[in-house]
């Protein structure tokens, strides 16, 4: 019985510790499709949570990403600060329509510029570099959540 007990605690403990070093989210997820390619997209909650998005991550799973969502439209701008890989950064109208693309952004350097939008959006999807010219995503296609 005992034997069993410590085997179960340990593989409970394994499994833990696995999950906390592959960074898996504990953040809602929801499914994001743009012409026909859909990835799962954390959802920060809080204002400390939206403010660090995706700082200091190694990475993205390559079908991963951050949906963030505002509670009006209008300009949101986001910057690379704390960041290790480059970002397509995909502003989103409350139409579900993407208004605006920054594709390839790179991780600040000595400076840190905000990147601003060209339009209003009431949500901002945050993809790895290279997603958006892959996939021809253009401004104009609609997003599906």
């Amino acid at each position: 019985m005992k034997n069993s007990l410590k085997t179960h605690l340990s593989l409970i403990l394994l499994i833990l510790l696995v999950l906390n070093v592959c960074g898996c989210s504990r953040k809602p997820v929801k499914k994001v499709c743009i012409k026909g390619t859909c990835i799962f997209a954390e959802i920060p909650q809080t204002k400390k949570e939206m403010s660090y998005g995706l700082m200091f991550r190694k990475g993205l799973a390559g079908n991963r990403g951050m949906l963030f969502i505002f509670q009006k439209e209008g300009i949101y701008s986001f910057w690379m600060k704390n960041m290790v890989f480059p970002l397509d950064i995909i502003w989103i109208g409350a139409d579900r329509k993407i208004a605006d693309i920054r594709r390839n952004a790179l991780p600040c350097r000595k400076e840190c510029l905000s990147l601003i939008p060209k339009a209003n959006a009431k949500f901002v999807l945050e993809v790895n570099s290279g997603f958006v010219e892959k996939n021809r995503i253009r401004v104009g296609d609609r997003v599906y959540f």
